[in-house]
């Protein structure tokens, strides 16, 4: 079983539109699609913002579902000047980057009595995904790096900076370590797909609706792509 957390309505829609045999389970105010992807048995879910609906939704996913693996999607702001708008990162791992117990001595983004504070993505699932994402969506990039994770929109340029100086990421959103985190307690391998929204540099502008139309397509062709790979 695949289990798949979107972040947007329109491209969880387009993936479940694929779905044959699709059976509806509510759980914690979320739809859980449950049916067959490429063949795959599959359960698409759109978890909705932040760290505590995007873990609760992944733990929804490793009890009620069993998922062998824990995928990811949606979109994200650049950290990395050369990664350009539309392009994809794949998370090498993940991290809270506001996670903050400075006060008991702890370094930003640990987390005080867990073993691991950064979560690795699993590396054949990286290695699926960036051949499916090369294959299906040749006119953009693709990144393998870290994302950081927070329940803050970021948008400051001195924040980007810390969290480039910090921690060394390449993308910044605002669920997907916490899946990370969930993932690894439950032993399930995981990975998180984000299209870039921005450029670090604010250098670059699109029209948000045209880069959504556009970030929708190629997410949805490398999920399709990469369930067919599983």
């Amino acid at each position: 079983m695949i289990g798949i957390i979107g972040a947007m309505d329109e491209e969880v829609s387009k993936i479940k539109e694929a779905m044959t045999d699709v059976e509806i389970q509510k759980k914690a105010g979320m739809d859980f699609y449950r049916g067959k992807l490429h063949g795959k048995d599959a359960v698409v879910v759109r978890c909705g913002i932040g760290k505590v609906n995007a873990a609760l939704c992944a733990q929804i996913l490793a009890d009620f579902y069993q998922v062998k693996y824990l995928i990811n999607t949606g979109i994200a702001g650049s950290l990395n000047a050369q990664i350009d708008i539309g392009d994809i990162v794949l998370s090498s791992d993940a991290l809270q980057h506001d996670m903050d117990a400075a006060g008991f001595g702890y370094p930003a983004g640990v987390i005080p009595r867990m073993p691991v504070s950064v979560f690795e993505a699993d590396s054949q699932l990286i290695a699926q995904a960036k051949e499916a994402c090369e294959k299906v969506n040749p006119d953009i990039r693709v990144f393998i790096g870290r994302v950081v994770s927070g329940d803050q929109f970021i948008s400051d340029k001195e924040k980007k900076k810390w969290l480039v100086e910090t921690f060394q990421g390449y993308c910044t959103e605002m669920e997907g370590a916490a899946i990370a985190q969930a993932a690894y307690l439950n032993g399930i391998p995981f990975l998180i797909v984000r299209a870039i929204s921005d450029k670090a540099d604010d250098s670059a502008n699109m029209d948000y609706t045209a880069f959504e139309k556009k970030a929708i397509e190629h997410s949805v062709n490398l999920m399709m792509e990469l369930c067919a790979r599983l």
